[in-house]
């Protein structure tokens, strides 16, 4: 309980909870490992497309480095970088942009496979 709200207080100080990634770790793999965005599902804002789909974007990369494959996991991390340096107008409100949530993902995929 405490963990979880220091995570969102850490996400609040540093710029917005649409944009920071978690991960709940069982290091000896035993039992399954958990990645989702800090705000989770957002039920809040469900349906209006104004959510930010890069926290959950980089809770995959968090998945893959886990996993052993830290290289994807840079390269969703480098992706993330150029958008949101480049190309800010495909960011969502939260993030001074005006793209829906599904144009952001579009546009996401669409660097990344670039």
């Amino acid at each position: 309980m405490f963990g979880d709200i220091l995570t969102d207080l850490g996400a609040a100080i540093a710029g917005g909870m649409g944009l920071a990634a978690g991960a709940n770790l069982n290091p000896e793999r035993k039992f399954p490992s958990m990645f989702e965005p800090i705000h989770g599902s957002a039920p809040d804002i469900a349906g209006q497309q104004i959510a930010n789909p890069l926290a959950a974007i980089w809770s995959a990369s968090q998945l893959l480095d886990f996993f052993g494959h830290e290289d994807l996991g840079r390269k969703i991390l480098d992706t993330m970088e150029v958008m949101l340096t480049e190309h800010r107008d495909k960011l969502t409100p939260d993030q001074g942009g005006t793209a829906k949530t599904s144009e952001c993902g579009d546009a996401f995929v669409e660097l990344l496979r670039k």
